[in-house]
């Protein structure tokens, strides 16, 4: 295996290389939900509007359960890749296949149980429910093809080829569009779920094909397809631990929903569309994140000390000033863009809607600079220091927007947020200073 290409050369701009295609792709797949939301406002109304938007915080946590999971392998095979052990990494790639394809299928019949639960328990007004369980119904039966793509598309990020999954989302993208505007006239909810999961597994198969025909070496191949116990062991830890993360992190988005619900229709399609708006503002931290995953990893395994150091203060300075300048384009923009979202004859969900995005966009540094930590644990594979943190985050959140929402509507849920982002930035930065010291001493080892 050649010489993993982040091990050496300018740091800023191979973050900058990194990130930048990792951002057009988190704005694509925003992109995705933002759009099955607004046609199916256009073609099938108001309720259906606020029941993709309900759909959404149920269908990512099991979505991010898979996501989550894939970055655990990715932080793994970047770590391979950067100590050069081309074995072990194409032996990695093929475990987690077997047994990540087993767990989608497990998460698919689970999702399909717990769909009822699920809607009673955040509230679910019954003019939303039945759009909302026709639209998941669909994509938990996607889930294998959600974890071809994420698993395929990580081991080309893990590798530092970020263009090639952005070229194929974007194809996928232009399809999803299509299908939703050829789906949902006739089948409503249903018609944008299937889309999206017909999109996603053309995401995943043109990533696999590029995969085999430009990166061979990276393929597994027969002497490969092995058990290796203590192998799987490691990579079973570090997808479990970062698939918590992520799950948390919905967890509590599920709790605040489940609060946004019970002020009723009007309060969900705001949220709905403030979610929406703010998704494409949280793109930037979260290329960010995951930029600093991929280098920080590639150079562990290296036992590159001086580049792990050195990169997570430049990656953290770039996610100060983009997490400024996103707080200004959300404060200023928030009326506009709310607009191209919120579905005709939705008045007044428009001033909640602003209240939320203008006072959560004044807390943006923190959530920018949260995103950057986590990545860069992510790289050295203490995995479990995400967990702890959005579990805080996730609790002080939902806690609040408990509290407070009765009082201040959904401004509260975007109060609590931010303070949540204080809260655990400032717990992070404690472990990842301790983290950096520690690797100057150890020579860089995780």
């Amino acid at each position: 295996m050649s010489r993993a290409p982040l091990t050496h050369g300018t740091i800023s701009h191979q973050l900058a290389a990194l990130s930048v295609p990792m951002l057009a792709g988190n704005i694509l797949q925003q992109l995705y939900n933002t759009v099955d939301a607004v046609i199916v406002g256009r073609f099938v109304g108001d309720a259906a509007f606020g029941a993709v938007g309900v759909a959404g915080s149920v269908m990512n946590l099991f979505l991010f359960l898979i996501s989550g999971g894939c970055d655990g392998v990715e932080t793994l095979l970047s770590q391979f890749y950067g100590a050069e052990d081309g074995p072990t990494f194409r032996r990695d790639f093929y475990l987690s296949g077997v047994f990540g394809a087993g767990a989608s299928l497990a998460l698919t019949a689970l999702g399909l149980l717990a769909l009822s639960p699920l809607l009673a328990l955040l509230r679910t007004p019954d003019n939303v429910a039945g759009y909302t369980a026709d639209y998941l119904q669909i994509i938990f039966l996607g889930f294998p093809a959600a974890f071809a793509y994420h698993l395929v598309s990580g081991v080309l990020r893990a590798v530092g080829n970020t263009r090639a999954a952005l070229f194929f989302l974007a194809l996928s993208m232009g399809g999803n569009l299509g299908l939703d505007l050829a789906l949902v006239p006739s089948m409503g909810a249903r018609g944008a779920a299937l889309a999206t999961v017909l999109a996603q597994a053309l995401a995943a198969g043109l990533c696999a094909a590029y995969l085999r025909l430009r990166f061979p070496e990276l393929m597994f191949r027969r002497a490969d397809m092995v058990m290796d116990a203590p192998l799987l062991r490691r990579t079973a830890r570090f997808s479990f631990v970062a698939a918590l993360h992520m799950c948390s992190l919905y967890i509590g988005k599920l709790l605040v929903q489940g609060t946004v619900n019970s002020l009723g229709e009007e309060a969900i399609i705001a949220f709905t569309a403030a979610t929406r708006v703010e998704g494409f503002a949280n793109s930037f931290g979260d290329s960010g994140a995951a930029a600093a995953a991929v280098f920080i990893g590639q150079n562990t395994g290296a036992g590159e000390t001086g580049r792990v150091r050195d990169g997570f203060h430049t990656g953290q300075r770039l996610l100060a000033g983009l997490g400024l300048f996103m707080s200004l384009v959300m404060l200023l923009g928030a009326e506009p863009f709310l607009q191209l979202v919120l579905p005709a004859g939705s008045p007044a969900s428009l001033e909640p809607a602003m209240g939320y995005l203008r006072l959560v966009a004044c807390f943006y540094l923190f959530n920018f600079l949260g995103s950057g930590l986590a990545g860069y644990f992510r790289g050295r594979g203490r995995v479990n220091l995400p967990v702890i943190g959005a579990t805080g985050h996730i609790s002080l959140r939902a806690a609040l927007s408990l509290l407070l929402a009765p009082m201040m509507g959904l401004p509260a849920v975007a109060l609590a947020t931010g303070l949540g982002w204080i809260g655990v930035v400032t717990f992070w930065y404690v472990f990842a200073r301790q983290d950096l010291e520690a690797a100057k001493k150890t020579g860089g080892t995780a």
